[in-house]
Order: C-alpha cells, then sequence, then structure tokens
C-alpha cells in the first residue's frame, strides 16, 4: 500500500493524467494528493514522525510547488539532489551528538535484541570496538546518500527537460517516467547497499559479542522469524 499510494499511483497520474484532462495544474494536484494524503494518515495512526519521513513529506510539497509556480526545472534537478544529501549530511552528523541516526535507521531496537548486545559487549570487554563499528557503520550509510544524491541529480537531468513554464504536462509526464525509472536506477541500487552494510554490521556484531544473528534479533524479530518457520 505504501509504495502503491506514494510512487504507482502518482507515477500513472502524472504520465496519463491528459488522457482524463487537459488541465496539468490538475493532474499535478491529484498526483500529490496521494503521497500527501498517505503521510498525514500515517502521522495521524501511528502518532509519531521521523526526520527522513518530514524530508520526504517536504519533497513531495517542493515538487508540487516548482510546477505550480513554474520555476526553473533547475530547481527540481536541485531539490532532487539535496534531500538525499541533507540525509546524509544528517547521518554522519548525528555521530557528534547524543542521538546518532543510525541507532534510529539500521541498529534499532525494533530489529536488534539492543540490550543483550550490550551485555555480550561488556563482558567481552568490547565497548569501545563496537562504538568504532557503529562510526564506521554510519560512515558507510552516510556515503550511501551521498550516492543516492549524485544518482537522483543524473538522473532528473536526464529525464526532465522541459520547463514548467513551457509546459506543464510535458514537465508533469517527465517528472513521472524519472520518478518510475528511479526505482530501477536510484532505489535498488541503495536498497542493495544498505543491505550490504546491515550485513557488515551483523557480521562484525557475531564476531563482538560472540552471539548468532538469530540470538541477536530482537524477541518481536524472532517470534515473526518463528511464525514464518512453521
Amino acid at each position: 500500500m505504501n509504495l502503491l499510494l506514494n510512487i504507482a499511483l502518482p507515477v500513472v497520474i502524472l504520465g496519463q493524467g491528459d488522457r482524463v484532462t487537459d488541465n496539468a495544474v490538475v493532474v499535478l494536484l491529484v498526483a500529490l494528493a496521494f503521497p500527501v494524503g498517505y503521510f498525514v494518515y500515517d502521522l495521524v495512526k501511528r502518532r509519531k514522525y521521523n526526520f527522513i519521513s518530514i524530508l520526504g513529506f517536504i519533497s513531495v510539497l517542493l515538487t508540487g510547488g516548482i510546477g505550480l509556480l513554474q520555476l526553473s526545472r533547475d530547481w527540481f534537478i536541485v531539490k532532487e539532489a539535496a534531500i538525499p544529501a541533507i540525509i546524509g549530511l544528517a547521518v554522519v552528523v548525528s555521530l557528534w551528538t547524543p542521538f546518532p541516526l543510525i541507532r534510529k535507521i539500521l541498529y534499532t531496537p525494533q530489529l536488534f535484541d539492543v540490550e543483550s548486545i550490550t551485555g555480550h559487549l561488556e563482558q567481552r570487554g568490547h565497548v569501545k570496538a563496537f562504538d568504532r563499528l557503529l562510526r564506521r557503520t554510519t560512515l558507510l550509510l552516510g556515503g550511501s546518500f551521498f550516492l543516492s544524491a549524485v544518482l537522483n541529480f543524473l538522473t532528473a537531468s536526464y529525464f526532465v527537460k522541459t520547463e514548467p513554464s513551457v509546459d506543464l504536462a510535458q514537465y508533469n509526464a517527465e517528472v513521472g517516467a524519472m520518478t518510475g525509472w528511479s526505482y530501477l536506477i536510484i532505489a535498488l541500487p541503495s536498497m542493495l547497499i544498505t543491505f550490504g552494510i546491515l550485513f557488515y554490521l551483523v557480521r562484525q556484531l557475531e564476531r563482538l559479542t560472540g552471539l548468532s544473528f538469530e540470538e541477536m534479533l530482537s524477541p518481536e524479530m524472532r517470534a515473526k522469524q518463528e511464525e514464518t518457520q512453521r
């Protein structure tokens, strides 16, 4: 449902909306209504939000604003690159704060049994080694977002050629095409890199704690794993 409302439907509407109405502004507003509506619904339902979801919401609003205000396509290209760059910068800078984002993105209590892992690290005298591991993992994760920023810039520059002030309908279609292709060009490689970073984190944690992957999982994740094995 998340992918359907945030990606699939807006892409279809932006690309095919001119078959229903000649009003490009209406097409853009309808396409943006789905991700905006989903964000608000998810926020009300879960009653919590995070830095990355807020940036995603702002990104959607900026996409709409650039089209509706008929600003230069250059602003759209800069926006596409700026969002992941800001996330990457925030991830790296958070190393020097009491709340490193790596603990919100990868090393989370929803995935790992943090209390058990911490206990084993203390018993084996590997707390400082673990801190160094988190720093390395954070830099790798930040680097993946910087790579995404470069890919976003190149993809947007390639697909979006039309100025909104010249032909808003064509601009909408190009944004839709770019959004669709970005899943293959940007999202898939970024996902593979993130899984690679997570794999590295898990392997190093196994070495430092002496625990197996299953033993490091949170109780909720272990319960889900047991259900799938039944």
